[in-house]
């Protein structure tokens, strides 16, 4: 039983109990809570309603039944450049996968805290299995309304140690099933830089390693104040994003200020370029803000996959797109040294990237 929490609480008590405790904000949540508790409290240019929000614009929706029409991988290749973000149905991902990682995300956030806190930073046996709140909590001036597990693949036999068994079976099914996916959708990528095959090298580049969250977004007593996730963009490759029917994912449109929202449909999968793949593509795919909204009246749970480099690989533009005579805009960076920068500072829109520009 979560104990009880006065709303004139102060700073540790609030941070204590989510933080440092691991209730999470679902523990915040069930308490009933009727006010946001301060250290939510985001500043006003991050909340959703001092957005500008374009309602007659929407991501592209590809259809994939049809692998071998050129017309997909030029849609594909489209999407990357003009959105960074696009919707596939027809995948070929079986559906039951897809409500079987939901439940089993439900499965895993609906655990005792004690639980889930097996699996924080201070007790996990392995890094690569994390359960957390917020984003970077000790770097952030207000938390983002969120709870995670992240678990980074290494092998089978490592997932069957540490991962949680409440939902270990499923993500490592839809991970495993998504593969075939992630490998069109990055052959077609590769064709549209003048790369023609991906050979071990570049394979280990794309899609060298792995990690699977799962994020559930409890239900927000004054939504409009925080959010969900702040403005970021992904450090991965691609990510491969399967979201619930709640809604509240929104993109920021390239060269603009304007947000759109990515609207649930049932059974597709939301892709995305990352960073990794901007760079690599010396700017031609383009990684793009995005941000999570608070909702006020239910749960929502997504299920991102980011398919990453290897830390150990070096990340530039690739020597296909520079062959003729294009200038490159970001230097080569030690991938490890990318990601920690990453982590090391809330979420802060585009400042990554920076990071990687000559």
């Amino acid at each position: 039983m979560a104990p009880a929490l006065s709303m004139d609480s102060n700073s540790w008590d609030v941070i204590s109990f989510a933080v440092d405790k691991g209730h999470g904000v679902k523990g915040l949540a069930d308490l009933g809570l009727h006010t946001l508790p301060k250290q939510y409290i985001q500043p006003p240019e991050e909340q959703i309603i001092n957005s500008t929000i374009v309602t007659d614009d929407s991501i592209p929706v590809i259809d994939l039944s049809n692998w071998n029409d050129p017309n997909v991988a030029e849609q594909i290749c489209n999407a990357a450049e003009k959105w960074g973000f696009f919707q596939i149905v027809n995948h070929g991902i079986p559906i039951e996968v897809l409500e079987n990682v939901k439940e089993a995300t439900r499965r895993f956030f609906a655990l005792p805290a004690e639980e889930k806190n097996k699996h924080s930073k201070d007790s996990s046996p392995s890094n690569n299995v994390r359960y957390g709140t917020s984003f970077t909590p000790k770097a952030e001036k207000a938390l983002e309304w969120k709870d995670f597990l992240s678990l980074f693949y290494v092998s089978d036999d490592e997932a069957a140690a540490l991962w949680p068994s409440a939902c270990r079976n499923e993500t490592l099914d839809f991970m495993k099933k998504s593969q075939f996916v992630i490998r069109k959708l990055l052959e077609a990528l590769m064709k549209g830089l003048n790369v023609k095959e991906i050979d071990e090298t570049k394979e280990s580049l794309l899609m060298g390693s792995k990690r699977i969250n799962i994020n559930y977004y409890p239900k927000c007593p004054e939504p409009e104040l925080t959010v969900g996730v702040g403005r970021h963009s992904d450090v991965s490759t691609l990510t491969i994003l399967l979201q619930d029917d709640i809604g509240g994912l929104y993109v920021k449109k390239l060269d603009t200020d304007a947000w759109v929202h990515v609207p649930p449909i049932d059974g597709a999968i939301v892709i995305n370029v990352g960073d990794a793949l901007q760079i690599l593509s010396n700017g031609r795919y383009k990684s793009v803000e995005h941000r999570v909204i608070a909702n006020g009246s239910r749960n929502r749970i997504s299920v991102p996959i980011f398919v990453n480099p290897r830390p150990r690989d070096i990340i530039g533009p690739l020597a296909e797109v520079l062959e003729s005579g294009e200038k490159p805009i970001y230097k080569q960076v030690l991938y490890s040294d990318y990601v920690k920068h990453f982590f090391r500072k809330a979420h802060d829109g585009k400042e990554t990237v920076d990071f990687a520009k000559i």
